[in-house]
């Protein structure tokens, strides 16, 4: 009996994004030790994602977006030799659902629907505001609706979804902690560095720790660093930016001495799947987070990290940190045993597996 065939359809680039990344391509190794084959089919070229968040550059934008509409066009017609069908987050990044409705309804495929964020709420970045309206975010409630299965990161992304269909499973964010995130940062290393990681379009959570940031950088010999793919160009004194890449990622984030992940209070900030504190953790880096969504399932508070709800406790939680390196130790190494017990893909390996099985 041969393999069975899987058609990945995903909005970005194979390698590229950091929620296709973190979701399922970890995984793929373990699909084809389990008798399965798999083709991803992405709706974006390399070249319209690299466009994609950046200024301007609309006619490039468009033809890529035409390029990808064909493409979709296409694959449904040979979509038929495939046993199963994935799609992450939408077959197509603008307007309604029409292929998600076509495998559905007219070739009766019953897809895997895998998301990881709220994204039927009003959520994109200014650079391509021009454009949101075309997102049709109302889709998603007819994409999860359509599904065989769902695949949903947490438990507010899960009861949403079960509005509109039954067979929803949770299969969280996750960190590969053997073959990437798998190494301790050096406790003792000075000056301390406290780090924050994440795109431009989220750079807004930070902004509102400031004040906390000067105050701190005023008392003791700490530096702030921003890992991003834009430079926020902070007024502090002792302000480090790192341009994000790839090949570096895992160095640079070992130069954070304590992370950090400010989310605001709201629906958006409870779709979070903790990525960002998960990464830090995973490391062994003592983390302070927003008490939002699932931070609250990752983070025991004092444990394996601190969660902070306002300024006061931000600053009183980074100074506890600063003071004493063995604190930072105890957490950090605690918060890596979360990790790898929980949000590992070693952990969740297996119910990523059983989305393909009856």
């Amino acid at each position: 009996m041969g393999k069975k065939r899987i058609a990945i359809l995903t909005p970005y680039p194979y390698n590229e994004a950091p929620s296709q990344r973190f979701r399922f391509e970890q995984y793929l190794s373990f699909l084809n030790e389990n008798d399965f084959e798999y083709t991803i089919f992405p709706f974006l070229d390399l070249i319209t994602w690299e466009h994609f968040y950046s200024k301007g550059k609309v006619i490039k934008k468009l033809l890529g977006f035409a390029k990808g509409f064909f493409k979709r066009f296409i694959l449904l017609f040979t979509l038929r030799k495939y046993d199963h069908v994935f799609i992450h987050r939408e077959a197509a990044p603008i307007g309604p659902p029409i292929f998600e409705f076509i495998i559905s309804k007219i070739l009766r495929k019953k897809y895997i629907y895998d998301f990881d964020d709220a994204i039927w709420m009003d959520n994109y970045s200014q650079n391509n505001a021009r454009f949101h309206r075309l997102k049709a975010y109302w889709k998603v409630k007819y994409c999860i609706k359509w599904a065989g299965k769902v695949s949903a990161g947490n438990e507010f992304l899960a009861s949403y979804a079960r509005e509109y269909n039954s067979k929803v499973r949770i299969i969280p964010t996750t960190i590969d902690t053997e073959n990437h995130h798998n190494s301790f940062i050096d406790y003792q290393k000075e000056p301390i560095t406290i780090g924050w990681t994440g795109t431009h379009t989220t750079l807004r959570y930070l902004l509102p720790l400031l004040p906390v940031f000067k105050s701190i950088s005023e008392k003791y010999n700490v530096q702030l660093v921003v890992i991003s793919n834009e430079n926020p160009h902070f007024d502090l004194v002792n302000f480090k930016f790192i341009q994000w890449k790839k090949e570096s990622e895992i160095e640079d984030l070992k130069k954070i001495s304590i992370g950090l992940m400010p989310l605001e209070m709201d629906q958006w900030s409870e779709g979070k799947c903790g990525f960002k504190g998960l990464q830090y953790m995973a490391l062994g880096i003592p983390t302070v987070v927003s008490p939002v969504g699932v931070n609250t399932k990752i983070v025991e508070h004092g444990i394996n990290g601190f969660l902070a709800k306002d300024l006061v406790e931000w600053q009183a939680y980074l100074e506890q940190l600063i003071l004493n390196s063995e604190l930072r130790e105890r957490i950090g190494r605690n918060g890596r045993e979360k990790v790898i017990s929980e949000f590992s893909v070693l952990a969740i390996k297996h119910n990523f597996i059983q989305l393909f099985t009856p």
